[in-house]
């Protein structure tokens, strides 16, 4: 890990700088290169600008590690409210949620809820409901979780981590459950002995677990396979593969974050990818901006521009 990385990833958590960054206006400047907006109104205009290229959309409301069971309750009815919202405008857009924001560290049974009941509202908006992965910590509780939505029925899809090294057996455990798989590459700050440090392990690992939901996307069930990176050239190794398999290109999916890569988040829509965008938006975006930027550290460069005056 790159002392930038560890060095933002620490910033992420520090409970000082979390209070008082998010009201540095160069910083909330910066921010707009990764979410429209902090409300849900900014978030669904974005949803259906894309919606004229073909683009669908993953949404996610920011906040995690919640305190009491009230805001896990009022992040479960913003989200109804959304999917509502959503069917209304009839976009092709999903929620993805990370289990913390709906009570896991609180209580299993109200997360659970919560989960069943998003569900719910998402199958009624069309789509598949998606929950997050947080830290290597949170891996065991939010495959049981995913396991007993589907054991409900439910059309329910995980985020998987590809720098961590037990996401192969995880991924294999999957297999024909139903369960879509969202593939990323990692962005907490983890131990070595349960994540891969060197960016190149992961990119290697990235590749491997592609080409096996790749495999598993032509099964009974068809696994869901959605691949969410911003490696271009890691996507046209995943895509070459693909072809050479004979895999339709229409098969899986090619995710983004909002703001990174947009030209290319289009052309890969017009030359017939799946392709959808995630879009995040709150007030609570502080640490989830600072991992993204760990991610890319490249991306701080944007973050120093907007100190230069009339920017």
């Amino acid at each position: 890990m790159t002392p930038l990385r560890s060095a933002l990833l620490w910033a992420s958590r520090n409970r000082w700088l979390r209070a008082s960054v998010p009201r540095w206006p160069f910083v909330r400047r910066a921010t707009r290169r990764f979410m429209p907006g902090e409300d849900l109104a900014a978030a669904l205009a974005a949803a259906e600008r894309f919606r004229a290229d073909g683009i669908g959309v993953w949404l996610t409301h920011l906040g995690e590690n919640l305190t009491s069971l009230e805001e896990a309750q009022a992040v479960t009815d913003h989200y109804v409210d959304a999917l509502q919202q959503v069917a209304q405008a009839g976009l092709r857009a999903e929620i993805s949620v990370k289990p913390t924001q709906l009570g896991l560290d609180l209580d299993a049974a109200a997360t659970l809820a919560n989960c069943r009941r998003l569900a719910a509202s998402q199958a009624e908006a069309g789509g598949m409901f998606w929950l997050d992965m947080e830290d290597h910590t949170y891996v065991d509780r939010t495959l049981a979780l995913v396991r007993t939505l589907r054991n409900d029925g439910a059309s329910v899809g995980v985020c998987l981590q590809a720098y961590l090294h037990r996401t192969a057996a995880d991924l294999e455990a999957l297999a024909g459950s139903g369960i879509g798989v969202r593939l990323v590459k990692g962005a907490y700050a983890e131990p070595a002995d349960v994540a891969f440090p060197a960016k190149r392990d992961v990119d290697l690992n990235f590749l491997a677990l592609a080409a096996r939901m790749l495999e598993l996307s032509r099964g009974r069930l068809g696994l869901r396979s959605a691949f969410a990176t911003h490696d271009i050239g890691l996507l046209e190794r995943i895509a070459a593969l693909a072809e050479r398999s004979g895999i339709n290109r229409a098969s899986y999916e090619i995710g983004m974050l909002y703001g990174i890569h947009s030209a290319d988040l289009r052309r890969l829509a017009q030359a017939g990818h799946e392709v959808r965008c995630l879009i995040a938006y709150g007030t609570a975006w502080y640490p989830w901006y600072l991992r993204r930027l760990a991610e890319r550290p490249a991306n701080v460069l944007f973050v120093l521009r907007q100190l230069v005056p009339g920017r």
